[in-house]
């Protein structure tokens, strides 16, 4: 599945970005944006695993609410300078594929 391995790319490049972010962050923002990028592949994976229609929509409902989270987060991230403007066009261009 693209989708899958697009958000699979998401994660790893969350994950790269929050790395540089101040370590008074480590347990705040970092934390969260992090678990939001991973929740956004686990429930793909969990949903497109399940049999009923209804299941999938709702694991994938909950994968893009997750998200969403993360393009606020990185709004917050560049607002407070831990984020270029390129680092988060790249992340929103991301989330709208």
């Amino acid at each position: 599945m693209e989708i899958y391995q697009l958000s699979k790319e998401l994660v790893k490049d969350i994950y790269k970005l929050s790395s540089s972010f101040p370590s008074d962050e480590k347990y705040a923002l970092v934390q969260q944006i992090n678990r939001a990028a991973v929740s956004v592949v686990s429930n793909i994976a969990e949903g497109t695993s399940r049999n009923g229609s209804q299941e999938k929509i709702h694991f994938i409902n909950v994968s893009y609410s997750s998200l969403m989270e993360i393009v606020c987060q990185t709004e917050i991230a560049l607002e407070l300078g831990y984020l270029t403007k390129d680092a988060f066009e790249n992340i929103s261009k991301m989330a709208k594929n």
